[in-house]
């Protein structure tokens, strides 16, 4: 009872450290298949600043009730209050498409379309006078994670123009497939943070898919958070479960969801530590 109460305490601190916090301004930008719209948070000094790309999960970057997810929010304020410019492009939106994540036959694909989007992104962002051309880097949640996973690996389809993302971080991605084809490798540092107990995109593919590419020198590093569940990074979110997803880890379309205060704030510090470093 004591450590459920603790816990409620916490996640509420979180969330009233970040009530009423801008929530970045909506913009357009050019894109190979359409035009994309997304939200960019600036910090409130000169540039040139590093940057960030951040690629929303399968449920889009909008709540229902047409506000910015309460975890976006929170990243892109937190980041750009740290020095960054943040980028989030809206995947779904921009493509007239809601939430995907009850979704089997998708039309926008984490090897594809999604991949696409974040290196539009950076190519707009290039083009930008405050932002340091040569320092953007590439984080995503869960299919936006896998989007990331996707995006570094070696023999990725993207321009040849522009200078290459500089880091990446993936939060709870699925490696599954990243795995099965046995030949992924990284082109850039990439963090990997995800839960122990998540049964969405379970942790020990990821887990295999950074143990491979260590061995290959390449820099991949892992933070598996015991007990976390998914969306563990999530500013208040109640544990839950969440039902009708068309793909988990076990395949049965249900998985329990909901912030972890420990992990989440160990992420709060590694993620700005590791796109400064």
């Amino acid at each position: 009872m004591r450590r459920a109460f603790v816990i409620l305490s916490l996640l509420a601190s979180c969330h009233s450290a970040f009530a009423g916090t801008a929530n970045g301004q909506t913009i357009t930008f050019p894109a190979r298949d359409v035009a994309l719209r997304g939200v960019l948070f600036l910090p409130g000094t000169p540039g040139p600043h590093p940057s960030v790309v951040a690629l929303h999960g399968c449920s889009g970057l909008y709540s229902q009730d047409g506000s910015l997810n309460p975890r976006h929010a929170d990243w892109g304020s937190r980041l750009a209050a740290a020095g960054f410019i943040v980028l989030m492009p809206d995947s779904y939106g921009s493509r007239g498409l809601g939430p995907q994540c009850s979704v089997r036959d998708r039309q926008v694909r984490p090897g594809r379309e999604r991949v696409f989007d974040a290196d539009d992104a950076r190519a707009y962002l290039q083009t930008r006078p405050d932002v340091k051309a040569t320092a953007i880097s590439l984080m995503g949640w869960s299919n936006g994670g896998s989007s990331v996973v996707q995006a570094v690996r070696v023999g990725a389809d993207r321009p040849d123009s522009g200078a290459d993302f500089a880091k990446a971080v993936a939060f709870y991605p699925g490696c599954r497939l990243a795995e099965e084809t046995g030949s992924w490798h990284g082109r850039l540092p990439l963090l990997i943070l995800i839960g122990g107990g998540d049964t969405w995109t379970p942790a020990q593919p990821c887990q295999a898919l950074a143990d491979e590419a260590r061995q290959h020198g390449e820099d991949v590093t892992i933070k598996v958070y015991p007990g976390a569940l998914h969306d563990f990074d999530h500013p208040g979110l109640g544990h839950h479960l969440r039902e009708g997803l068309a793909y988990t880890g076990d395949g049965s379309g249900e998985a329990e969801v909901g912030t972890d205060p420990v992990a989440r704030a160990d992420a709060l510090r590694s993620v700005p530590a590791f796109l400064a470093r």
